[in-house]
């Protein structure tokens, strides 16, 4: 697998990853806005309506004819928040020309048809066709207002939400049905005409192909000619401070399993110590051997879940657990036993060294998904360093236990919520 990135234009950037292991090229389009509470509900809805229909392929009716056409290409789209940052996501999948009877150049219809989704989208009248506008913000009204449903996601969202109140981290990716309903067809595209100027905008190809070919390909697409440079907006963001007292926040509900959760701040890291938080979540919560999972839902047996994932764009550690209701007190107990534990170093050579193989096993599994790919080197991009998997595994490797202890020192729970029973 070898990667390759080159600024087509200024804030533009194709980024190649050449690669023998799949039969199929995977293109994405990513366009990257600040997280803002006056436009998070645009950029959702603008992701659904364009994927409705283009310049020239008016519905997505014709959009499936047209791919069909590519040998049954396959094409998705999804919204992200990473960091501070919103994220469109458009994806496109069709076979290599390696593969077909004969050449048809398979790969530049399908970066043609990509591109024109993404940027010449169906318009009418100088706005986006009103009937789309309109079934896409009923289905976006049902997500919306269907969060509530995993109990579970709900709770973490809603623990991150109060963490970041009245800052962008906060903000639910697909918006807010008090803003939807006041949007207009011709708002919503006057909107994402801006948005087009202004967003970071970054192409990735990854398959068995031909990087000086598949450059030229994207450098002479009409749609990319007619797009200008830009000085791009994407928030670097500020991260919480620890915090002395953690706010406790309870929320009833009709549900028959409290879900507790726990917004952990890592104050002030450098680069380096986010490796070093990767490794100190995993001994925490990160999997079946980790202290949160063997010692409130095996030893104790007061969770039916427990665990917790590292967000590093904003270095919070969130802890999980699905408890019974009269076992919150306890529950809460024995987490924060784990958390002083860890500043104490009350833990294993081995729980290191699974710690370490279980995430350097995850990078080594990277180059077997092409989505996987994009997914790591955009993080990258987002981040702003270039480290190669070789790298990243190697200072995974370096990481000591003591400079584990030391990090766990700057470990402080911020916020604590609790879903319980009406």
């Amino acid at each position: 697998m070898e990667y390759k990135n080159k600024e087509i234009k200024e804030g533009i950037n194709l980024h190649m990853i050449q690669t023998n292991n799949f039969k199929t090229n995977l293109l994405s389009v990513f366009l990257t806005t600040p997280l803002l509470r006056e436009t998070v509900t645009k950029e959702a809805l603008i992701g659904s309506v364009i994927r409705r229909g283009s310049k020239n392929m008016p519905s997505t009716e014709q959009i499936s004819k047209n791919l069909e056409e590519m040998y049954g290409a396959s094409f998705d789209c999804g919204i992200e928040k990473i960091g501070d940052n919103h994220v469109l996501k458009f994806y496109l999948e069709a076979i290599n020309d390696e593969f077909l009877p004969q050449e048809e150049n398979i790969l530049k219809k399908a970066i043609d048809t990509l591109l024109e989704i993404v940027f010449e989208p169906l318009s009418e009248n100088g706005e986006f066709k009103q009937e789309y506008v309109k079934t896409e913000k009923e289905n976006l009204k049902q997500i919306i207002e269907g969060k509530i449903d995993n109990k579970a996601k709900y709770a973490q969202d809603r623990c991150i939400e109060e963490m970041y109140k009245d800052k962008p981290y906060g903000l639910y990716k697909f918006g807010y049905v008090e803003d939807l309903e006041k949007i207009t067809s011709k708002e919503l595209y006057e909107y994402y005409k801006k948005m087009l100027k202004e967003c970071k905008i970054d192409i990735f190809i990854s398959g068995k192909i031909d990087t000086t070919k598949t450059k030229q390909i994207i450098e002479t697409n009409e749609t990319i000619t007619n797009i200008q440079g830009r000085k791009i907006l994407i928030n670097k963001g500020q991260n919480l401070e620890n915090v002395k007292n953690p706010e406790i926040i309870e929320e009833k509900l009709e549900v028959t399993q409290g879900k507790l959760v726990l917004g952990l701040n890592i104050e002030n890291t450098n680069l380096d110590e986010k490796y070093i938080a990767m490794v100190y979540n995993t001994i925490l919560g990160g999997g079946a051997n980790s202290k949160l999972f063997q010692n409130v839902r095996e030893k104790a047996s007061l969770a039916y879940t427990a665990g917790s994932s590292y967000i590093r764009q904003k270095d919070n550690i969130i802890i999980r657990c699905g408890i019974e209701i009269a076992n919150y007190s306890k529950a809460l107990e024995i987490i924060k036993k784990q958390i002083e534990d860890m500043k104490k170093g009350e833990f294993t050579q081995k729980d290191l060294d699974n710690a370490k193989q279980n995430i350097i096993s995850a990078i080594k599994f990277i180059p077997d998904e092409q989505d996987t790919q994009i997914t790591y080197y955009f993080g990258q991009v987002i981040a702003g360093s270039e480290v190669s998997l070789e790298e990243y595994i190697k200072r995974i490797e370096r990481i000591t236990k003591e400079q584990i202890i030391e990090l766990a020192k700057k470990v402080n729970i911020n916020i604590i919520y609790f879903l319980t029973q009406k």
